[in-house]
């Protein structure tokens, strides 16, 4: 195998959800992956339930072509923060035409639907109505579950499949 897998976790700048976020960085750091954190810019930030992250690196300066995967945390501020970056969106399309990994959990699979990738994948997103609407609007087949792969595309639904959305990024990283 070739050297560390690298990862770039997204997170919104405010009320990303923490363990949608912490819980599968503690399953890459243990399996080794190589980790860079980005949000909209390189101030910390902050969690819904507290927590405080200082990112890496801002969205805008990132490149998919420097990752084996893009894993986009969920959390009420997706909605204003990632859901309509144009950079985010340019990250995720650049990494499925390269065939990456793209993974995203809560409501953020929106910013895939965005991105136009989901058209005729299965995916899952938190079941509010609007989430639902959109991935729908974008072409994806909704199922009510915890977590979904749909070839390179892996989604989850919310804080309770943090773990399980982790360990399947994790496998789907070690094939």
């Amino acid at each position: 195998m070739d050297n560390k897998k690298k990862i770039l976790m997204v997170i919104a700048q405010e009320n990303f959800r923490d363990e949608e976020f912490l819980q599968p960085r503690e399953i890459f750091e243990n399996a080794g992956f190589d980790i860079t954190v980005a949000t909209n810019q390189k101030k910390i930030a902050r969690g819904m339930l507290g927590g405080k992250v200082k990112p890496d690196t801002a969205i805008s300066s990132e490149k998919a072509d420097s990752y084996d995967a893009i894993v986009i945390s969920g959390g009420g501020g997706a909605k204003q923060y990632l859901w309509d970056n144009k950079e985010l969106h340019k990250i995720v399309q650049d990494a499925y035409k390269q065939d990456k990994l793209i993974a995203a959990i809560c409501i953020s699979p929106v910013v895939l639907a965005k991105a136009g990738i989901l058209k005729g994948k299965k995916s899952t997103v938190f079941s509010d109505p609007e989430s639902v609407k959109q991935i729908k609007k974008g072409g994806a087949e909704y199922k009510d579950k915890d977590v979904i792969r749909d070839g390179h595309i892996i989604t989850a639904r919310d804080p309770k499949a943090a773990r399980s959305f982790g360990k399947t990024v994790q496998e789907f990283l070690k094939e």
